[in-house]
C-alpha cells in the first residue's frame, strides 16, 4: 500500500505556504564523556540562540555555529542528543533566512538526515522508515510511547521542512502523509509538546488547499484553536500562522486582523521562544500590510 498523496499541481504550489519553525569540543580521553560534554553545551547555545531577538545577529553568527556542529557530530556521529540539536539548528536556520532555493534544499536534505539518524539511534526499529511501507510505517507509530516524543516530532519538523523546501518533487509531496501520521501519534501521546506543536502542524497541513482540492480548514482550525489553548498564546507564530493559512483561505478578515494585531502588540520575549516570536512579528506586520490587497 503506497501513501496518499495530493493529486495536482496546484497541490504543489499550495505548499509554498507550508512553513513548518533552529562548540567546541572537549579533549577528553572518555569519547563517552565527550560525547556527554558536547551535546549538554549543545543545546546551551542552541537555547542561547533562540532566547536572542537581535535576528540580524543570528542570522550572521549562526553559520559559524553550525559549522561547529558538524565537527562534533563528525566526532560523536551515534550521539543521539547532538544528532537532535543539529538537525533542529539546521532546518530553523534554513527556515529563517535562506532564500535561495538550491540552499534550502541542501540545508533541509541534511537537517532530515541528521534527524534520521537521531531516530535511528534512539529508537527501536527507528532506521529507514521514509522507505518502509506505509502501512508498517503506521504500526511502528503505534508502538511508539511518550519517551519517544522528541524525536519523533524533531523527525517531524525537519521532515516537513524538507518536504516544503522540495514542494516541486513529486516524490517529496507525497511523504507528506507520513508525517501528518507522525504528527497525530504525538498529539495521541502527548499534545502539549512543544506548545501544542504537533496541533500547529496539522493546522497547517489541513488548510494548505481549499475544500475542493482536499482540504480541511475546519478541522485545519480545531487545530489552531488547540495549540492556541495549549500556548496560552504565547507561541506567537501560532496566531500567525492561523491568520495566514485559515483566515485568508476561508476569507475572514476580521479573525486575520486580529490574530496578527494581538502578535503585534505583545512582548515577544519567553524562554526558547524569543527569536521565534520576533521573526513572527515581523511577519504579521507584512501581513497586515499586504491586507488590503489580498481581502
Amino acid at each position: 500500500m503506497s501513501d496518499p498523496v495530493p493529486r495536482s499541481r496546484a497541490h504543489r504550489a499550495r505548499l509554498a505556504r507550508l512553513l513548518p519553525v533552529f562548540l567546541l569540543p572537549a579533549l577528553c580521553g572518555c569519547a563517552s564523556l565527550v560525547g556527554s560534554v558536547a551535546s549538554g553545551m549543545a543545546e546551551d547555545l542552541g537555547g542561547a540562540i533562540l532566547d536572542n531577538p537581535d535576528i540580524t545577529l543570528v542570522r550572521d553568527g549562526a553559520p559559524a555555529y553550525l559549522i561547529l556542529m558538524d565537527g562534533l557530530v563528525a566526532q560523536n556521529p551515534k550521539d543521539v542528543g547532538l544528532l537532535s540539536q543539529a538537525a533542529r539548528l539546521n532546518s530553523a536556520y534554513a527556515a529563517a533566512f535562506v532564500d535561495d532555493p538550491e540552499r534550502s534544499r541542501r540545508l533541509n536534505g541534511k537537517a532530515l538526515d541528521l534527524a534520521e539518524r537521531a531516530v535511528c539511534e534512539g529508537l527501536r526499529d527507528g532506521c529507514g522508515l521514509r522507505t518502509r511501507r506505509f502501512p508498517a510505517f503506521q504500526d511502528w507509530l503505534e508502538k511508539r510511547r511518550v519517551g519517544d516524543v522528541p524525536l519523533l516530532y524533531q523527525l517531524g519538523t525537519t521532515w516537513a521542512g524538507w518536504i516544503q523546501a522540495n514542494r516541486d518533487d513529486f516524490q517529496a509531496i507525497a511523504e507528506l502523509s507520513r508525517v501528518k501520521a507522525l504528527m497525530t501519534r504525538i498529539i495521541e501521546l502527548d499534545e502539549g509538546y512543544d506548545y501544542g506543536g504537533a496541533h500547529l502542524y496539522l493546522g497547517v497541513f489541513e488548510t494548505l488547499f481549499p475544500p475542493a482540492m482536499g482540504g480541511r480548514p475546519a478541522v485545519g482550525r480545531r487545530h489552531f484553536e488547540r495549540a492556541l489553548e495549549l500556548s496560552e498564546g504565547k507561541h506567537l507564530l501560532t496566531k500567525v500562522l492561523y491568520a495566514e493559512n485559515y483566515g485568508r483561505l476561508v476569507f475572514d478578515r476580521e479573525l486575520h486582523d486580529r490574530l496578527l494585531e494581538e502578535v503585534v502588540a505583545a512582548d515577544p520575549r519567553l524562554p526558547g521562544l524569543t527569536l521565534i516570536n520576533v521573526v513572527a512579528q515581523r511577519r504579521a506586520a507584512e501581513l497586515l500590510e499586504s491586507a488590503d490587497e489580498y481581502f
